[in-house]
Order: structure tokens, then sequence, then C-alpha cells
């Protein structure tokens, strides 16, 4: 439920309603924009009668939200959710650039790549420390190295970090990382959600092979249910008959989930399509398209990456995107 209020609403006025609401059992969250003050409620909200607070002189309407998804939902925070990671800004029509490779694999690596993306304008760094992989006799990471190293990495270039967790487990290593990623396999692995909803981080959640928009807000709003409203969407690619590419960019997401919800959403077209060469025009599809961020992978040898090689762009490749990147991004915020 939402109650939008009048504006020239008084301060007091919102304190009071939302010890009203907070009488019921139901929590306030109050969203004030420039002309417009919202108030959502989060709880059980048959217990609030609709018409005496309809008939309260401070409020324009009430209305219930059907969605399953509250917090999440644009219609309980019409504006724009930003994130702040560091010197980075996530959200509110900015262009984030997320690079690195897909798993640390030396100190010399990852710290090379740091230096190359940065140069090249990514204000974070990725790099997977724990690597889910389809195959068990696969490269794993380097576990509890990889984030050793990335940290490494931070200190010598400055950037934070995101890195992908696996487990509850290994949550205690997780302490110095600036983002926590869930990867698609890990989407609804509820348990997960509500510990990283503890956590105060900020969380990038990566949607699943084939999940919808809808199951991919319910499982941000696990997190968010738990305390945590740092969330960052990623649409990742989605499983469909097509083989040519490792997944199919579902480019709809942005516009779809920006209409559904005020969560940021990034685009994730490395792993997408599988194949380096398509990561550019992907990448500015998901620009025009309005994505607030791209995380891409970026490897110093890519034929020698012990992981994904195949949709790793060189740090020379990756330079010249970002530069078409924000030539494109630039031209859209004059059009």
């Amino acid at each position: 439920m939402i109650i939008i209020l009048k504006e020239n609403t008084t301060a007091q006025e919102i304190e009071n309603l939302a010890g009203i609401v907070k009488s019921h059992g139901v929590v306030p969250h109050i969203s004030q924009g420039m002309h417009q003050t919202i108030m959502g409620l989060v709880g059980d909200t048959t217990r609030i009668d609709i018409e005496s607070i309809s008939q309260l002189k401070i409020v324009e309407a009430v209305r219930r939200i059907q969605e399953p998804f509250k917090n999440a939902n644009r219609k309980f925070h019409p504006l724009d959710t930003v994130i702040k990671v560091g010197d980075a800004v996530i959200g509110g029509g900015s262009l984030t650039l997320i690079a690195g490779p897909c798993s640390v694999e030396s100190e010399e690596q990852i710290i090379s790549v740091a230096r190359n993306v940065k140069s090249s304008g990514a204000k974070i760094l990725r790099g997977g420390a724990f690597k889910p992989r389809t195959s068990p006799y696969a490269f794993q990471g380097l576990r509890e190295e990889g984030i050793k190293l990335l940290l490494e990495a931070k200190k010598d270039t400055g950037l934070p970090i995101v890195t992908e967790i696996m487990d509850l487990s290994q949550l205690d290593l997780f302490d110095e990382i600036d983002v926590i990623q869930v990867g698609a396999r890990n989407m609804q692995n509820f348990e997960l959600l509500k510990q990283l909803g503890h956590s105060g981080k900020p969380v990038l959640l990566k949607r699943g092979l084939s999940n919808t928009y809808q199951e991919l807000l319910m499982s941000a709003e696990y997190i968010m249910a738990f305390g945590n409203e740092q969330v960052i969407l990623c649409e990742r690619g989605i499983r469909t008959f097509e083989t040519y590419t490792r997944n199919t960019l579902d480019i709809s997401a942005v516009p779809a989930l920006k209409k559904l919800s005020h969560l940021p959403v990034v685009i994730d077209p490395s792993h997408a399509a599988g194949i380096a060469e398509f990561v550019s025009p992907l990448s500015m599809a998901a620009v025009a398209s309005g994505a607030d961020g791209l995380i891409i992978e970026v490897h110093n040898d890519p034929s020698k990456a012990k992981c994904d090689g195949a949709q790793s762009l060189t740090p020379e490749n990756f330079d010249t995107l970002a530069k078409k990147l924000h030539i494109l991004k630039n031209a859209m915020a004059e059009a």
C-alpha cells in the first residue's frame, strides 16, 4: 500500500501519520520528491482502514500495490535509487563501467588489468575469486587467495571491488569487499539473500538463466526486506533456443525493470554473448536502452585465460569501447 501525501505537508504531519501506521504493526517508508511525498507501507496492510486514512487532510490518495514486490517497486519509490560505491555512482542517469577479468589468476595479472581498466574510465574492478563452473574439473578460482589479491589491486589503484559469493560460509571473507555479487545460479538462494540483507553492503544481483523479471525483483525484495536497500539489478542474458551465442541478451529488461522498479540496472554483455567481438555492439545497445552501467570482462591475455577467455576483451579493446560508450551517452544526453 502507498499513501500519496498532498503538497506542502509538513514534517510533523508526516511523522504523526507514520506513528498512526506503526501503531498497526506496519512499517512506513517515506520517499520525498520535489513535488510529492509518498509513504510506502510494508507489512500486513489489511489492518489499515483505507477509508479513515483517505479522509486525513494531508492525504491525496491511498493505493494498494498489487505486485508481490513492495520495497523494489517503482510505485513505492518513484525516484531512481542511486548507489554510491567509493567514487562510483550507480543509477540516476550515470553510466558506470565495471571491468576486470573473469577470474583472478595472479597478483601481476589482476593489478595490471586493474590499472588498465581504470585508465580507460572504469570505476569499479570486477574479478572472480570463487568461480561457479559447470564442470567440477574446471578452474574453480583462487578462493581466499583471490580475495587477498583483489584487495591488493584495490590498494594499488583505489578502485572498489565487486566479486561473487557462492555460499553463506564465505560471507566473513567479504568484509572488505565493496559490492557482493550474487550470480545467476544463486539468484533464488533465499537464505543467502536474507543474510546479504543484513550485510549493509551493495549487492549486484544477476538474473537467473530462466527467471522472469518478477522473480528477479522478488529476489531483490528478499535482500531489501531484511534491511538492505542497496541492490543493483543485472541482466546477463537468458537461456533460449538459440545456441550460437552463450546466452541471449534480453535488452528489453532495461526499460521493463526501470518501469517496474527504482533500482539501478546494469548489463553484462560478456556473459550474454560469450563471444568477445559481440561485447561492443551489445554494450552500445545497453547504453542506448538506458542501462545504468556495464560489467565487462577484460583480460590481459584472453587466449591464456583460465576462465571465459573467449568472451574477454583485451585492455586495448576495452579502451576503444569505453570511448565509444561515453560518446554515445553524451549524444543521448544532448538529444
